[in-house]
């Protein structure tokens, strides 16, 4: 079989401008960037037909290091659905460059699979990374500018909690002093970098509404503290307004296309492990406003991208999922079994049934938020039918339907079984109300508790002191109403990436609170993860080049 990039540039794909016109959008109010790719203005949005439209979340078991496949099966569902005469348009996240060069090589599907150009959307695309990194990156010039001007005279910042951003893995930012060599040269201070896709801006960038509601989040941004111990903001600093320039065009969600040529809308990019992993509110409302069907996908497993998906993004815009897709791979459930890595490509129905504890959670929590869900299984050429029997007859018994998905392979044609069980499950019996994890009027150790002991099913928070400290800054500021992101290991249910399977009966360790009230919910940082990463020992940089003017080594 050929590469994934060789897949995506033998395919010929369709004037960007036809795709728009099919969909029912005028000519004025698209901005082409070249011929495959545009920004949709976000005056498009009709909330009467996104309340119409049928809302498809794709999330996951706990993922190997590989990965499962979601946005794999998100592109390959909607093409199915459109081998079935439906109006299907996928919505995803933008990929970062950090993992693009770095461990993964890519994100925008695989094999028959892919949202093209593909190298277009895993490099510089239409500009959005780097206008958030800009507008992240204006607001930390202009704040140090504002101290330097202000040291003398009583209204500098005692401490400054907003930090710089990059989109590369690069360890070595991650803490750092800036303002060395003399007065001229600003005050030395300590500071570091986060990843772009862990910003602040990136949040607001994808929960914002509209312009408006971009500046009114903006201007809240918390950028630290003057020597009263006030909070002082971006709307403080008056610099609001020309944060919001920077970002003004990026706002528009971007129209691509399947390699079977059905819309994509990709938009905004944070991760779930840091961030809440979702594209944007308005790339999903963009997408339910000229789609009956709408696919979206949130980061890694269920516990962290779904749950956010539904606790934050959905509380935010006020949407629900008629269905929910739980993506897993016969060698994820073996890894979760007990398997050893070398061993998880080959027939073991005894690691398979060990591994399906961690199925059965997502499944549970899924089900606890009222969702409907079918489980797609992603085949592999190594898959035996004793397994996959059996793992159909387990979901069965527990309420879940289940399809094989081959769109990997055969792209829109592999995925009708799947795209026929999901029409099913909405026709016959979709989504229930969604059920939140927390009210948003518990406190903050209580949404982290219920997010801990209902979702992750460990048993108890356990807060540092600075954590300590945070949580009475944010009491102060009258803040315990906002909802929180956990940013912890993807590995597992725990702060733990070594505790696989389904650990329980754990304390989940909250080392910070951050305080995100531009983007409106705190995150609550668990173990030792990273809001910058570091590169792997064999970076993927090491495969991409340009050949004969073409793009090579992207996944």
């Amino acid at each position: 079989m050929k590469t994934d990039i060789e897949i995506a540039q033998g395919v010929k794909l369709r004037p960007v401008t036809e795709m728009a016109a099919e969909l029912g959008i005028p000519g004025n109010n698209v901005i082409p960037y070249g011929h495959y790719k545009a920004k949709i203005k976000y005056k498009e949005i009709n909330e009467e037909r996104v309340a119409k439209s049928n809302l498809i979340l794709v999330t996951a078991i706990t993922p190997t290091k590989a990965g499962i496949g979601k946005t794999t099966t998100s592109v390959a569902l909607a093409q199915g659905l459109k081998q079935l005469g439906k109006n299907a348009i996928v919505a995803l996240r933008e990929p970062s460059l950090g993992p693009c060069f770095g461990m993964k090589g890519g994100a925008c599907g695989g094999g028959y699979s892919q949202v093209v150009p593909m190298e277009d959307i895993n490099l510089h695309f239409t500009g959005d990374f780097h206008a958030i990194t800009s507008a992240n990156n204006m607001i930390s010039a202009l704040l140090d500018n504002y101290q330097y001007y202000n040291r003398t005279t009583g209204k500098a910042l005692k401490q400054i909690t907003w930090r710089r951003v990059l989109d590369v893995n690069d360890r070595s930012l991650r803490y750092m002093v800036s303002g060395l060599n003399g007065s001229a040269n600003g005050i030395p201070q300590e500071t570091g970098f986060d990843i772009t896709p862990a910003s602040e801006i990136m949040a607001i960038f994808c929960l914002a509404t509209s312009l408006d509601d971009l500046r009114k989040r903006i201007d809240n941004i918390l950028l630290g503290y003057t020597a009263e111990n006030l909070p002082f903001t971006v709307g403080d600093l008056g610099v609001g307004g020309s944060i919001t320039v920077l970002l003004k065009d990026a706002l528009n969600p971007n129209l691509v296309q399947t390699l079977e040529g059905g819309a994509a809308f990709i938009h905004g990019g944070p991760f779930a492990n840091i961030a809440h992993g979702c594209n944007s509110v308005m790339a999903t409302k963009m997408a339910m406003t000229f789609g009956d069907y709408v696919i979206t996908e949130a980061g890694f497993g269920a516990d962290l991208g779904a749950e956010k998906f539904l606790n934050i993004k959905c509380r935010n815009a006020g949407i629900a999922p008629k269905a929910a897709v739980l993506v897993t791979t016969s060698q994820a459930l073996k890894m979760h079994g007990g398997v050893a890595l070398d061993g998880i490509k080959k027939p073991n129905l005894t690691g398979l049934q060990n591994g399906l504890k961690n199925l059965e959670r997502h499944l549970e929590n899924l089900q606890n938020f009222g969702q409907s869900v079918v489980v797609a299984f992603n085949q592999y050429d190594f898959d035996t039918e004793e397994e996959i029997t059996y793992l159909e007859k387990w979901c069965k018994e527990r309420g879940a339907d289940f399809a094989i998905n081959d769109g990997f392979a055969e792209g829109g044609k592999g995925a009708m079984a799947l795209a026929k069980k999901v029409l099913e499950v909405i026709e016959n019996k979709p989504s229930k109300k969604l059920q939140y994890t927390y009210d948003l009027n518990d406190s903050i150790p209580d949404k982290i508790r219920k997010i801990v002991t209902k979702v992750y099913r460990g048993k108890d928070i356990n807060l540092t002191k600075t954590a300590e400290a945070s949580l009475k800054k944010i009491t102060e500021l009258n803040l315990s109403h906002l909802p929180v992101c956990i940013a912890k290991t993807q590995y597992s249910f725990s702060d733990d990436a070594t505790q696989i399977g389904v650990a329980s009966d754990f304390t989940l360790t909250i080392e910070n609170l951050i305080i995100n009230r531009g983007a409106g919910f705190i995150v609550a940082v668990a173990g030792e993860i990273m809001r910058m990463p570091g590169l792997p020992k064999v970076p993927q940089a090491i495969y991409i080049d340009i050949v004969d003017g073409k793009v090579m080594g992207l996944s």
